[in-house]
């Protein structure tokens, strides 16, 4: 079974990647990383075509370059600089970065090894590629859709009748049934509800003429792991550092978790709260997270209504809803919701990751505040930052 190209702009990504590369770019172009991809569904099995597919998928994504009105269209957003957007001019994915493999028991291995502003690009194209072959190749496909399309109509009529009455963004790229379906997904959403302030994806942003929405990744923090001269306890504090003196506290919504949110909260000091305009939640109890972020404001005696939750760890409506009833009156609140936008079926939606794994040779990880969500290859590393980590908590604290 031979699909059509699945990537066909090089928009077609998250924001974020551009905001996190934008600081490469400008503050550490020596660094090199690998990514492995890593399947959390138990029994999904990848068949030889599949892997095929996958990789003449990724041949083609790597004869992309942007074109004239794409590159305009990133220089029109206000914290993209245009030496920036000079550099994704000449940039293009490069395919020797990508090495795809499948073992006899159907387990599907990608890893990406190349400098790190190339490197991370691929990330987003990759989960697209992967989650369209699988689902095209596993399942009916016009089933599939079918479902997805009577659940999107119920999102769409309980956003309409009250039922849902929050705001929210379309986070749907890395886990998204299709292409075709997630454009169809933001479509609908903009044009027949008040309700969807924007979306991650760029190209879908660029098309719809609505907001594209996203700050910076856990890989961002990681990265800051690998370089020699920052203590492991303290690389969340100058990463946020380096992201605001990149944007002068322009797209300053910080991610807590990367290596738990209380060793974040000791980062976040008076002129950090005052810098950033608000925080992202995607891992741990959401309720007892935005609690101690807002206890934390008020520490600093900042109102929290000042300030934005931005909840986005494996939301669906209902649960976003939940959300929004209980912190509504207390501070501002966002969401962002992927899976549930871009890939809400009667088939189980692959829980697939592709994850920053060594900077310069030298492991990182995410900790998170849900230990199940932690993803490292060395083990005895994992623990030294663990240790590290609750060494500057318990010191400092």
């Amino acid at each position: 079974m031979k699909l059509e190209p699945i990537i066909v702009s090089l928009l077609d990504t998250d924001l974020y990647k551009f905001n996190m590369d934008q600081v490469i770019f400008h503050k550490h172009t020596d660094l090199c990383g690998q990514y492995y991809f890593k399947c959390r569904n138990k029994g999904v099995v990848f068949t030889p075509e599949m892997a095929q597919e996958i990789s003449e998928q990724v041949d083609h994504l790597c004869t992309l370059t942007f074109k004239k009105e794409e590159l305009d269209y990133l220089r029109s957003i206000r914290f993209i600089k245009p030496d920036f957007v000079e550099f994704m001019r000449l940039w293009h994915p490069i395919r020797d970065y990508v090495n795809i493999s499948l073992d006899e028991n159907g387990e599907l291995s990608i890893v990406v090894d190349g400098p790190l502003f190339s490197a991370m690009q691929f990330e987003i194209y990759l989960l697209e590629i992967v989650n369209e072959v699988y689902f095209r190749m596993a399942y009916d496909y016009e089933t599939l859709r079918k479902s997805a399309e009577e659940r999107l109509d119920k999102k769409i009529k309980a956003l309409n009748d009250g039922t849902y009455s929050f705001k929210f963004a379309e986070f749907g790229c890395r886990r998204r049934l299709s292409r075709e379906w997630q454009d169809v997904v933001v479509k609908r959403f903009v044009t027949e509800t008040d309700k969807c302030v924007g979306t991650s994806n760029v190209y879908l942003a660029m098309k719809y003429n609505i907001t594209p929405i996203g700050t910076y990744a856990h890989e961002f923090v990681q990265m800051y792991q690998g370089i020699d001269s920052i203590p492991l306890a303290y690389t969340n504090h100058y990463a946020m550092q380096d992201w605001y003196d990149e944007y002068d506290g322009d797209n300053g919504t910080a991610l807590t978790d990367t290596v738990t949110t209380d060793l974040f909260l000791l980062d976040f000091n008076r002129s950090m709260v005052n810098n950033y305009t608000g925080v992202r939640h995607d891992s741990g109890d959401p309720y007892a997270w935005g609690e101690k972020i807002i206890a934390h404001y008020k520490k600093y005696g900042v109102d929290p209504k000042t300030k934005m939750l931005l909840f986005s760890d494996s939301l669906d409506f209902d649960r976003a809803q939940a959300l929004f009833d209980y912190f509504k009156d207390k501070t501002k609140v966002s969401f962002g919701i992927g899976t549930f936008c871009s890939n809400d079926t009667e088939a189980e939606a692959l829980n697939i990751v592709i994850k920053l794994q060594y900077v310069n040779g030298r492991p990182v990880a995410k900790l998170s505040d849900a230990p199940g969500k932690a993803m490292c290859r060395d083990s005895e590393y994992l623990e030294y930052l663990r240790r590290s980590v609750e060494f500057r908590i318990n010191r400092e604290s």
